[in-house]
């Protein structure tokens, strides 16, 4: 199951109030992005397509949305302790950006492995660096140790409903932009913003359907509708690092299952989808962030009416993207 290192998990389920008290809170700090209509993907499935452009995001993903929505709800005194949190790069990038903005000092405990480009990121907004092994595990590990040696407060990736109410936000604006939306498609890591998302969708326009989309070697969320729970997978790999998690969160599953479809699409078609934005639309994808992309171009997903592909970040070199390759 999901770490949980300050009992920050509940039953809870975070609701559509949540969701728009969340959504007042960022006004000022996280851009309201726009649906930019993409006419080769509408040619392709016959239907209305529209990308969700998280990617341009101060921080260049939607996890702003979530990192603030939690940090700006702490206490003074957890605020005059500080922050730590454990991520892959983008929710890191985004809990510095909140807690420079509030004046709180963060901690972020990153992989071995982390891009150059959300490196940097993490700099750029007054985070502390510290690295620590290759898995969300070795992340979690670490950042314990230093919650027991620090006192900082822990501001988990996604499993907490702040988290989820603030990325949920993302759903309510596709739904008040589109109001006639058929399908959402959502990439999955921990599942943080596809519970929110899926919560949004299913209050406001309940007929439509949410895929959750994951690499086919990072499956966490697959592997938990098969269980009926959450299940810690023994290994993942994907050219999408930002949706590596080993399971999805205990309380993300609870607000995306059975709602929100699992949908698994390869390497090398999220490879390709990340170029194609890249030559065809003009748009800097990093692959997490092409992976909704790559379901429908793949046909994975097969779209009965308007569909959003949530591009939900771009933080990678557009140099790189020549040279990034599908992994094992």
């Amino acid at each position: 199951m999901t770490p949980d290192p300050e009992g920050l998990i509940t039953s809870a389920a975070v609701s559509i109030d949540e969701i728009r008290i969340a959504a007042h809170g960022l006004h000022g700090v996280a851009l309201r992005t726009s649906l930019v209509p993409a006419p080769g993907l509408s040619e392709l499935v016959g239907h209305s397509v529209y990308l969700k452009l998280e990617s341009k995001q101060p921080t260049g993903a939607f996890k702003l949305r979530g990192a603030w929505n939690a940090v700006s709800q702490l206490s003074d005194d957890e605020r005059a302790r500080g922050v730590i949190t454990y991520s892959s790069g983008n929710h890191g990038q985004a809990v510095a950006f909140a807690a420079q903005r509030l004046g709180i000092r963060a901690v972020i405990v990153m992989p071995e492995t982390v891009p150059e480009a959300k490196l940097e990121g993490v700099k750029r907004w007054g985070g502390e660096i510290v690295l620590a092994g290759k898995t969300s595990e070795d992340r979690f590990a670490k950042a314990q140790e230093i919650v027991v040696a620090e006192g900082l407060t822990v501001i988990p990736p996604f499993d907490h409903p702040h988290i989820i109410a603030g990325q949920g936000t993302v759903g309510l604006e596709i739904v008040e932009d589109l109001p006639d939306v058929a399908g959402v498609a959502v990439p999955v890591g921990g599942g943080g913003l596809c519970a929110g998302v899926t919560t949004a969708i299913h209050a406001l326009c309940p007929g439509s359907h949410v895929w959750a989309v994951e690499p086919v070697g990072s499956s966490a969320y697959g592997a938990a509708v098969q269980a009926g729970r959450p299940v810690r997978l023994d290994a993942v790999a994907s050219v999408a690092d930002g949706l590596l998690p080993l399971s999805v969160g205990t309380l993300t599953f609870q607000h995306m299952y059975p709602r929100a479809q699992s949908v698994t699409v390869t390497d090398a078609d999220i490879v390709a989808a990340t170029r194609w934005l890249r030559d065809e639309l003009d748009i800097i994808a990093e692959p997490s962030g092409a992976a909704t992309t790559a379901a429908l171009r793949s046909g994975a997903i097969l779209p009965d009416g308007p569909t959003v592909l949530v591009v939900s970040g771009g933080n990678i070199r557009p140099e790189s993207i020549d040279r990034l390759a599908p992994v094992g």
